[in-house]
């Protein structure tokens, strides 16, 4: 019975000395649970720095028209191409077989064609490679006074549709009317009717026909 009595007071010594390192054997047992959750739960995936776009085209076209309008719904310009590449780096569009027409705010037209063209997105530049040529259709002035066809021509040609301006840092011949310049490169403002030519400039003025002699009188 003694013994009994010793077994059972070494037992309940024992419960009592748990009993007081219990929340101690929790708290660790706690922590070393919260540890091996946050181990191996699964990684939030952390954004992605964003990459620089590459000159790589990102879609194509072809036998395509894209048109431009203006706020009031009149034409401003329109470009037709065999086919055309756009580069999301440059937002600009490369076109084969490139044929431009534009349109002022006057009504006065402007066409244009090229062996390629590069368009920025909003088809108010339109850069000409090869063959290109650029025609604006003759008009009149406000003063009334007509202004002749005028026609360049060039290996190179740009286009500003909005202020109506043709540049070119390679030769260009330029065709007004009946006459004709070339040089080494161009700039020509529309709204001034002022045409830079420099480096080389050579022209050839067509005199106008002379008026026919009056017929002699009979006395």
């Amino acid at each position: 019975m003694s013994g009994v009595k010793r077994a059972w007071g070494m037992a309940r010594d024992v419960l009592d000395r748990a009993t007081i390192y219990l929340p101690i054997i929790l708290t660790a047992a706690v922590a070393l649970g919260t540890y091996w959750l946050v181990r191996n739960a699964p990684k939030l995936l952390e954004p992605a720095p964003k990459v620089a776009p590459t000159h790589e085209p990102d879609y194509f076209m072809r036998d395509f028209v894209i048109k431009n309008f203006l706020p009031n719904g009149d034409l401003r310009s329109e470009l037709h191409g065999v086919e055309g590449r756009h580069y999301p780096d440059t937002d600009t569009i490369e076109i084969d077989k490139v044929r431009m027409r534009s349109v002022s705010p006057e009504g006065l037209v402007t066409r244009g064609s090229a062996d390629r063209g590069l368009s920025n997105s909003d088809g108010s530049e339109i850069q000409l490679f090869g063959n290109a040529i650029v025609i604006r259709d003759p008009s009149v002035g406000p003063n009334g006074k007509p202004t002749p066809r005028l026609e360049f021509r060039g290996d190179f040609l740009h286009a500003y549709v909005d202020t109506e301006r043709v540049t070119s840092n390679k030769p260009v011949t330029l065709i007004r009317g009946t006459d004709q310049f070339t040089g080494d490169t161009l700039d020509y403002d529309n709204l001034s009717g002022v045409a830079n030519l420099n480096g080389r400039v050579r022209g050839v003025l067509i005199p106008s026909a002379a008026a026919a002699p009056a017929p002699a009188r009979k006395r």
